[in-house]
């Protein structure tokens, strides 16, 4: 469905009833990367997926300005308002989860669970986010250069993404897929409007939110692995869930044991992370 919130018309996709689950995807991502988890998480929840604004079939204002956290976050509380949801839970990967974490932090009547996949509350310094902006510039620069097919054969190369070269064709197939669905004039919008060396540094304000947090990394995403040790200290409710055998893309590359996650988390159930 479309839903027009302040301006910017969202592609949003509802399945099944229940409490809502919200969920965010990452960079370059839509909500197509949670398709293979719907059928199982529907049946006990009202999943609420969102193309955030950039990517997918949403529209990708040019100015990115229009894309600031604080802005984006405003327009999650306008959708689930305009779908009659009060409050849900909220789940997001990477910069859906800088942007699950901002609306948290912004609107937290309207936040049951939050579950954070490899993601962060941004970065602490004024130099470190000056730096990212530099680099992020760069990045847009070069999408709008030479084209989305050129960036995403860049983009998966990084080391972030190392892990993912051990997975089936088939799965890279289908996440390179979903990345060449989208538009250079959003992501470079998106990278100068919501990157991290814009947004709000949000690590002085996570004791302030007293709902449930759930923290999942994996555990050959070092980098990511010790700022999920650093949150989990400084929330008042968090857990921190370390996957085996997994880097940044958890739900790409342990899609069972991710929605097993979910699925304990949600239910209030203990996690084991151990688990083959």
């Amino acid at each position: 469905m479309k839903l027009t919130i302040h301006g910017v018309r969202y592609h949003v996709e509802v399945d099944g009833d229940g409490p809502a689950l919200l969920l965010l995807h990452g960079f370059t991502g839509s909500a197509a990367v949670w398709e293979p988890f719907v059928n199982a998480w529907s049946r006990w929840f009202r999943v609420i997926r969102v193309d955030i604004i950039g990517h997918g079939r949403t529209d990708a204002p040019k100015d990115p300005s229009r894309y600031q956290m604080k802005l984006v976050a405003a327009d999650l509380e306008a959708l689930l308002e305009q779908l009659g949801v009060e409050r849900a839970h909220v789940l997001g990967y990477s910069m859906g989860g800088r942007l699950a974490l901002s609306f948290a932090l912004m609107c937290p009547h309207r936040v049951d669970q939050l579950v954070l996949e490899s993601s962060s509350p941004g970065l602490k310094t004024e130099r470190e986010r000056r730096e990212r902006r530099e680099r992020d510039e760069a990045l847009a620069n070069r999408i709008e250069r030479e084209g989305v097919a050129a960036f995403v054969r860049f983009w998966e190369e990084l080391p972030l993404f190392a892990t993912q070269k051990r997975l089936p064709e088939p799965v890279r197939e289908r996440a390179r897929a979903i990345r060449l669905q989208q538009r250079s004039q959003g992501l470079a919008a998106s990278l100068r409007g919501m990157g991290t060396g814009v947004q709000p540094s949000w690590w002085d304000h996570l004791h302030q939110f007293d709902r449930p947090v759930t923290l999942i990394t994996g555990e050959e995403d070092h980098k990511y692995h010790r700022i999920a040790e650093e949150m989990t200290e400084t929330f008042p409710r968090a857990q921190w869930v370390a996957v085996p055998a997994a880097g940044h893309t958890i739900h790409v590359e342990q899609p069972d044991l991710f929605s097993s996650i979910i699925m304990d988390v949600l239910s209030g159930s203990d996690v084991d992370p151990g688990l083959p």
